[in-house]
């Protein structure tokens, strides 16, 4: 499945004209969606052009990689002696939004805000691969690997993440973003009309890759904290 799935993005090449087509960017993402049988509407609004989205810094990438990573382990170890040791070992005082902040101040967070925040993961995942230190996103339907990224982000640290970090063209980052706005739609309706996730897609995964692709490309201008997965 991983293979068929990066042969078939591969396949689209570096970012030209054609390729920065929203028409044919999500008439590839159908392609993907009628492979695995998942549901899909032809009305669903097209992905804007590259140039009309924003390009993130490898700089802005590394530092949410690190602070999702940070409220993650807090999220599913509760432990705030551990979050705050991490902290200091990424130099990562700066790194949070206010709603992380506040989660990472909090010595007795409830338990549905620990659930949240360990779900962060997922976004360490795609920003991971957005910016090539994993060379692959795999297909939703499971959950991102923790052990891979807690050796990966130990073993780089903050340095060798900003060493290495490359981001990927535009054209590839909305690629993603329009394959996981269509499997979200696919999710919500199943839930909405009472039946099961399509094609075992896994709703938290693809409602966090949709929220972090989002802040990738800007959408709608807005801050970590507020992006919405519109559907």
């Amino acid at each position: 499945m991983k293979k068929i799935l990066a042969a078939l993005f591969a396949s689209i090449g570096p970012m030209s004209a054609s390729a920065d087509d929203p028409e044919l960017r999500k008439q590839r993402s159908i392609e993907l969606l009628v492979e695995r049988d998942i549901p899909f509407i032809e009305h669903l609004p097209l992905i804007e052009h590259a140039h009309e989205t924003t390009r993130r810094t490898e700089e802005e990438v590394v530092q949410r990689v690190i602070a999702l990573a940070i409220v993650a382990v807090k999220g599913e170890t509760g432990d705030d002696a551990l979050t705050h040791q991490i902290i200091e070992q990424f130099d990562a005082e700066d790194f949070f939004t206010p709603d992380e902040q506040a989660f990472i101040d909090n010595p007795n967070p409830t338990e549905t805000d620990r659930i949240q925040f360990t779900w962060r993961y997922e976004g360490v995942q795609v920003l991971l691969w957005s910016v090539q230190i994993f060379d692959e996103l795999n297909w939703p339907d499971q959950i991102a690997d923790v052990p891979e990224i807690a050796e990966t982000l130990s073993e780089m640290g903050t340095e060798g993440l900003r060493a290495n970090a490359k981001l990927r063209s535009q054209a590839e980052l909305l690629d993603r973003v329009d394959l996981i706005y269509r499997c979200n739609w696919a999710v919500v309706a199943a839930r909405l009309n009472g039946g099961p996730v399509p094609a075992g897609l896994e709703g938290g995964v693809v409602q966090e890759r949709h929220h972090t692709l989002n802040w990738l490309i800007g959408y709608l201008d807005q801050a970590w904290d507020d992006v919405s997965t519109d559907t």
